[in-house]
């Protein structure tokens, strides 16, 4: 499903906090905040994610001159059992709130749905993005940190991060979402938990292709393609589809992933980065920075979620996959 914003709805400003291990990402000086504790000195991890998205909202508020009443809504989410920090932190915030789970899909769902309600005439100003947490995702889908599981070459480190955007009435020479394509839960049967670019590939794959058919473009219409957050094996997917489905060798490089170069070639990370907050840090810091400075003019930014829980593995499911895309344009 492919939805054309006439009113091109624009990104006014962001804000990217991010914990302390975080520094180490090549991306580093596009954050606006390191902390230098994981749980930011609060009593559990959780509540430490939650302070991640208060302060990345809170950034944003005093980088536009706002406070929390002129915002319309908050549109959000996490990987944390029903979502728990994103709700404690709208619960500070005192903003009317959206609940969003799409993975770490909604670092774009979030910025659909803003989309939307700026183009309805519902929202004046809205702030959407996503967040991790990289001790609780852990101790949620995977061991405990202190367990010292060993994970094989596979395997993607989540971030502890949070990235917001305010999305707000189109503006000259601002950034702004012209389209977007809602994708379709993708299963190809996938069943490892520490092979998550291999099960979200597929679904980047075919909202990217659904996205370029229905606007009648190809690759060449976009200076980047970037997806979040396939990794180095996930984006190698990809890539090897797209190449199989005609696309030009030359015209591949085109096509970047965020949790690909999140942490460089750092080997410690294995196969790069992931987790909710990674994309959605890239995207409100990096990318929005690449538009200020008139590098890009035209970028497809596709956030892949993969919609499996701790309960549907235990029970043998397979993981099913989505992927979301916003075309961003400038002027």
């Amino acid at each position: 499903m492919v939805i054309v914003f006439k009113s091109k709805p624009s990104i006014l400003s962001s804000g990217v906090v991010v914990g302390p291990l975080e520094k180490r990402s090549v991306f580093q000086t596009y954050f606006d905040k390191i902390s230098t504790d994981e749980r930011w000195q609060k009593v559990s991890n959780e509540k430490g994610n939650a302070m991640l998205i208060s302060e990345a909202c809170q950034t944003i508020l005093k980088k536009s001159n706002l406070n929390n009443l002129d915002v319309d809504y908050l549109l959000g989410g996490d990987l944390v059992n029903q979502m728990t920090p994103t709700n404690f932190a709208a619960r500070e915030l005192a903003i009317s709130f959206i609940g969003l789970f799409s993975a770490c899909a909604t670092s774009v769902s979030s910025i659909v749905i803003a989309s939307l309600l700026t183009e309805l005439g519902a929202s004046e100003f809205s702030i959407a993005g996503a967040s991790s947490q990289h001790n609780s995702v852990e101790r949620q889908f995977r061991y405990p940190v202190d367990y010292g599981g060993q994970k094989p070459a596979t395997a993607q480190w989540t971030v502890t991060a949070a990235g917001f955007v305010l999305v707000g009435k189109h503006q000259p020479k601002l950034p702004y979402v012209e389209a977007a394509t809602i994708g379709k839960v993708i299963d190809y049967g996938a069943t490892d938990p520490f092979h998550m670019g291999g099960a979200m590939a597929p679904a980047a794959f075919d909202t990217i292709q659904a996205h370029l058919k229905k606007r009648s473009q190809t690759v060449q219409d976009y200076d980047v393609i970037m997806t979040g957050d396939l990794g180095k094996i996930g984006l190698k997917i990809l890539i090897a589809m797209f190449a199989q489905s005609g696309v030009k060798k030359e015209d591949l490089s085109r096509f970047r992933d965020a949790g690909a170069e999140f942490y460089g070639e750092d080997t410690a990370f294995l196969a790069g980065a992931s987790g909710a907050g990674c994309s959605a840090a890239v995207y409100s810091g990096y990318m929005m920075e690449q538009f200020k400075t008139g590098r890009y003019k035209r970028v497809l930014l596709v956030a892949t979620g993969a919609l499996l829980s701790p309960l549907s593995f235990q029970q043998g499911e397979s993981i099913p996959c989505t992927a979301h895309a916003i075309e961003i344009g400038m002027g």
